[in-house]
């Protein structure tokens, strides 16, 4: 059985921002306000060419779609799209100060938590169902999790403003019924521009006049923002938030790796197992997801007429 295209494109979004770190790490005497801004405001204008260039036609759509719902349903689409930008807004913030400013071991941490509490959420909110070998997966995270929270309360603090602002924002995106994703992620980072806006001039720098800066903005607004989250939200059309949630996990494991290969962090024996015990869980998890896939292709025994 081949793995379904949803399923593929999450996996491929996260192996992606599991490097993150390596065009991110290149600007850490900037201050993460100032990516945050140019990042964001790099991705709108990007997006909006984009659409204006080649995609009118989804543009109509998009706006026919909202003509036909009823005033409530407008209202609760658009209160969805804009509290999902201020989730982004507080998620990409925190995430380039703790990556830049902590480390990318606390980084990577947040996003062990967050498929915790995406399938915590999705449970309560969305009433998904796991599987047992699923919920064991789960155990096994938390398990690592607060293996991995010893002794470092204050990056572990940091890693759950992460993972909650992203699990929430997850889930929520499962609420959305816009039809074009690449649309709902323009009105999604342009609502963040806006929010981000007025901050500008007060809290930027000097403007940045290095050609390396904007190369390394560029790489981060098309390679590692616009390309996975369309991937991300491409996926939560075909998936659960739990299943999208546990493959939060290639994320940390790539970027946990980077960290001991590649910027030489120290590492103890109990995190390199509470890693461990963490790649045991995305193996259950996906075994798990893969027999419920099975079981869906497999066609209904039903009794022959004679």
């Amino acid at each position: 059985m081949k793995l379904p295209k949803h399923y593929m494109a999450a996996i491929s979004a996260f192996i992606i921002w599991g490097f993150f770190s390596i065009v991110l790490k290149p600007l850490y005497l900037y201050p993460s306000l100032d990516i945050l801004f140019y990042r964001v405001f790099a991705c709108i204008i990007i997006m909006l060419l984009i659409n204006i260039a080649f995609r009118r036609d989804k543009i109509k759509e998009t706006k026919n779609y909202f003509t036909a719902l009823t005033k409530k349903e407008k209202r609760n689409q658009w209160l969805l799209i804009f509290g999902s930008s201020l989730l982004l807004t507080a998620n990409w913030f925190f995430f380039i100060y703790v990556m830049n400013h902590i480390s990318v071991k606390a980084a990577s941490f947040a996003y062990m938590v967050c498929p915790i509490l995406t399938t915590v959420f999705a449970w309560f909110i969305l009433k998904e169902k796991l599987t047992r070998l699923q919920w064991l997966s789960v155990f096994l995270s938390m398990l690592s999790c607060v293996i991995l929270s010893y002794n470092s309360f204050t990056s572990a603090l940091y890693s759950v403003v992460i993972a909650s602002t992203y699990a929430v924002y997850l889930v929520l995106q499962k609420r959305i019924t816009m039809p074009d994703r690449f649309i709902l992620l323009t009105l999604q980072i342009g609502f963040t521009a806006l929010i981000l806006l007025p901050f500008y001039k007060p809290y930027s720098g000097p403007v940045p006049t290095e050609p390396l800066f904007y190369y390394f903005i560029i790489m981060i607004a098309v390679g590692f923002t616009i390309i996975p989250m369309f991937l991300n939200l491409f996926a939560l059309k075909g998936i659960n938030s739990s299943t999208v949630g546990i493959l939060i996990y290639l994320n940390p494991i790539i970027a946990f790796t980077l960290a001991i290969v590649y910027y030489d962090e120290n590492v103890t024996l109990i995190q390199a197992m509470a890693y461990f015990v963490i790649v045991i869980s995305v193996i259950l998890f996906n075994v798990g997801s893969y027999l419920k896939l099975k079981e869906q292709d497999m066609p209904i025994n039903r009794p022959s007429v004679n």
